[in-house]
């Protein structure tokens, strides 16, 4: 099955074990200092994690597994305490901390029909608020005021990127172009929302004022696929997921790929590549910089 984003389908960690034959997949959760390129193993685990967020106080490390979100100390860690989010147990790895660190938004795919949408709840736990009761729609971002969400979102066949209030109301489309728009996210002073976009061909970085005007082409790769830029707390660093050209459509976002994770200043540049690895879907869907901008948390992956 083709898989479009990042966003558009996940696997959990049951269904990967369940299946007679299949490879055992071991997820490394890691830190990357992007100051010096050393790697930190925090922990191993022998199933599905996916898409790691640092807290802003910088205690935990949030990651799905098997439709559930899970936090972890990142500097001793010992076992992970499952976040309690009621009746959402099939979250997949679209889920956002604020800015203050109050909330959580999470995608979550009823049981009813399968389809991602958008809810919003307490970062200690509670019952999740619905915000789009349209679907499928998966966030990526949260505004640093928590009055607006932005978000992928298919609606007539297309997929684009949406903003909406954090309480619900009115979804506001920001991208018309054709295939896949994916990955919105907020700078911190929240001027701007980055994206990845393949309208020019390859998938690249794109960056726009924070109300859908002056979409910018940020990168021009010719050899990868650029996907996800997340902007570091101090607003002047984009680290990006890169695939190789030919190892998958421009639009496909998959896991158990030969990957790089690019480092670009904010305002322009060309990139550097800090770490190669095996991983794709589930090593950085969401922003999982540390809040000194210099760390960054990701998952690597084994299969055996």
């Amino acid at each position: 099955m083709m898989i479009l984003a990042a966003s558009v389908l996940f696997v959990t960690a049951f269904a990967q074990q369940s299946i007679p034959g299949q490879q055992r997949i071991t997820s490394v959760l890691e830190i990357l200092d992007v100051t010096t390129g050393k790697r930190t193993v925090v922990k191993e685990f022998p199933y599905l994690i996916e898409a790691p967020n640092w807290t802003p106080d910088g205690n935990w490390l949030v990651y799905n597994s098997g439709g559930k979100l899970y936090k972890i100390t990142p500097d001793n860690p010992e076992e992970p305490l499952q976040i309690n989010t009621g009746f959402a147990t099939r979250c997949n790895n679209d889920h956002v901390i604020s800015a203050d660190g109050k909330y959580i938004a999470i995608s979550n795919s009823p049981v009813e029909d399968g389809s991602s949408r958008i809810y919003t709840l307490p970062f200690a736990g509670g019952t999740p608020q619905l915000v789009t009761p349209v679907g499928p729609s998966y966030l990526h971002g949260i505004s640093p005021d928590n009055k607006y969400l932005t978000y992928c979102a298919e609606r007539k066949g297309n997929y684009d990127i949406y903003v909406i209030p954090f309480e619900g109301g009115e979804e506001v489309r920001l991208t018309t172009a054709e295939d896949l728009d994916d990955g919105p996210e907020y700078s911190p002073d929240g001027k701007y929302i980055w994206f990845n976009s393949v309208r020019t061909g390859l998938m690249q970085v794109w960056r726009m004022k924070a109300d859908g005007s002056e979409q910018t082409q940020m990168t021009f790769d010719e050899n990868r696929n650029s996907w996800f830029p997340h902007v570091s707390p101090d607003g002047k660093q984009i680290i990006f997921i890169t695939y190789y050209k030919g190892d998958l459509k421009p639009n496909e976002h998959l896991a158990d790929k030969n990957v790089e994770l690019r480092i670009m200043p904010a305002e322009g540049g060309e990139p550097e590549t800090l770490v190669k690895l095996f991983g794709g879907q589930g090593t950085i869907n969401v922003n999982s910089w540390a809040p000194d901008s210099k760390r960054l948390a990701f998952v690597s992956y084994r299969l055996e």
